[in-house]
């Protein structure tokens, strides 16, 4: 149990270093949010932001790993994931969350989406040594 009352109940680890890899973790993703009794709803927001931040692990960071946890707080499940790569590093992170801002060719949608699709959203960046970025999903009754 962490400091804040939640306990991860399993953790795995899913590499992200091809689109192959990512496919698979979106149907892990999916699969957990359904045994976790997930909405569609709610399963179809957390694969697509668990999809773009791991398309934005894979292009924009060179790889990396993600890892997910299914959590347990009180009667409250839920599901975490941590996208974890050693790329560029994000410089600006206010302006990358802005919609609208991208460093390539997307629509600038990744990272705030991301965050609106979450309930919890966490980004540690710094310059050259790499980004990590956690979101969670909690079931709501």
């Amino acid at each position: 149990m962490d400091p804040t009352g939640v306990t991860v109940l399993s953790a795995m680890e899913v590499g992200l270093r091809s689109d192959q890899e990512i496919v698979r973790l979106r149907q892990l993703v999916r699969d957990q949010a359904i045994s976790q009794g997930f909405s569609l709803v709610d399963q179809t927001k957390f694969v697509t932001a668990a999809s773009e931040l791991a398309r934005n692990t894979l292009i924009y960071g060179g790889g990396g790993d993600a890892h997910m946890s299914v959590l347990m707080n009180g009667t409250r499940k839920g599901l975490r994931i941590s996208f974890i790569d050693k790329g560029a590093g994000i410089p600006d992170i206010e302006r990358a969350l802005q919609d609208g801002f991208t460093s390539g060719s997307g629509l600038g949608l990744g990272l705030g989406g991301a965050r609106r699709l979450s309930d919890e959203f966490e980004i540690l960046s710094e310059p050259g040594k790499g980004t990590t970025v956690t979101i969670t999903k909690w079931k709501h009754r």
